[in-house]
């Protein structure tokens, strides 16, 4: 171990710390490469047009290939295009000459990340493409690439310098690359018209999954609801609200219909007539409502636009009687 170098590294470090030149470094770094994004939107021509309508129209699958970080990005572009409407797998160049190549079939499209476009290891996938007459888009920084001349359409990535310090990293580059897949993704998803049901459907999991669940399935149907008559002493109002959790009760005609309801803050503006008062001349009328297959996400903006804590949940066949409560804290989680 270079003892030497070790000590001249920590003390160049603590200079920069010492001199703010780090943070100097970062801003410096995101603001090339956000000059890089703006020469790449910049440069988008026709053939931007002509590689949407080429995944719009491939009647299988979009193959995203590269290697190194560009192969790290092609692999997150494959799942942006299968999350917003467009089949789409990744396949790593060189494995692909290992058998990978096995992959693909007639009524594929190959997208190609390089960012020279000489990578040597995309070679037999180009070929084999090739070969099945599958198209080939390219995405390179030169138009005299290998990758170029064998593209079906290629989009050239703006000549920008890498922002690490010797100019080699990728950095700049794939920053641009992830940019124009999220682009091509986004595009096609528009033109596909891709809807909010269709990305529920792909979005099963996680917080993506819970924002766009309707509200039912949070609802636990056999869970009695705190709901009470207007003639209900507000005692047992109070110990009706206090045994659902949710601060809030109920109240509902002889047929079930909701007709108001009664909240903690109810109860503090109306304290001095509690002993005396029932249901019916505390609560609010007309209270706010969630509609059945209402998503999770506009719920909990409903009731945050209404600076409220709780709702009931209307039945989707009878919209005035309530089947579900949901607390805003049960919608938030994700949000």
């Amino acid at each position: 171990m270079d003892l030497s170098a070790d000590i001249r590294f920590r003390k160049t470090l603590a200079e920069l710390k010492s001199n703010s030149d780090l943070v100097e470094s970062g801003q410096s770094v995101i603001r090339q490469e956000a000059a890089a994004l703006s020469a790449l939107a910049d440069s988008l021509d026709e053939k931007f047009g002509a590689v949407v309508e080429l995944i719009i129209q491939t009647r299988h699958r979009v193959v995203v290939t590269g290697i190194g970080k560009s192969g790290h990005i092609a692999r997150k572009i494959a799942a942006t295009l299968s999350a917003t409407g467009t089949p789409a797998y990744f396949v790593h160049a060189a494995e692909s000459a290992h058998g990978d190549l096995g992959m693909l079939m007639q009524g594929d499209c190959l997208l190609a990340f390089s960012n020279s476009g000489t990578t040597p290891e995309l070679q037999a996938i180009l070929s084999y493409a090739k070969q099945l007459s599958i198209p080939i888009i390219g995405v390179a920084s030169r138009s005299d690439s290998p990758l170029a001349l064998q593209s079906t359409v290629f989009l050239r990535l703006p000549q920008a310098e890498e922002a690490c310090p010797v100019k080699i990293a990728p950095t700049t580059s794939t920053t641009m690359m992830l940019a124009l897949g999220d682009a091509l993704a986004i595009a096609a998803m528009r033109i596909r018209g891709t809807s909010l049901q269709d990305l529920a459907q792909w979005h099963p999991g996680g917080n993506i999954g819970r924002r766009l669940m309707p509200v039912e399935q949070l609802i636990r149907r056999d869970d009695p609801l705190p709901l009470v008559s207007p003639d209900t002493r507000m005692r047992d109002v109070i110990l009706e609200m206090t045994s659902s959790g949710k601060g809030v009760a109920g109240v509902i005609d002889t047929d079930g219909k909701l007709i108001g309801i009664i909240t903690d803050g109810d109860l503090r503006r109306e304290f001095d007539r509690i002993i005396i008062a029932r249901a019916g001349d505390i609560m609010t009328r007309d209270p706010v409502t969630i509609t059945s297959g209402t998503l999770v996400e506009d719920a909990y903006t409903l009731l945050n636009g209404a600076k409220i804590m709780a709702a009931f949940v209307m039945d989707p066949d009878d919209p005035a009687k309530p089947v579900g409560l949901l607390h805003i804290h049960d919608l938030a989680i994700g949000i």
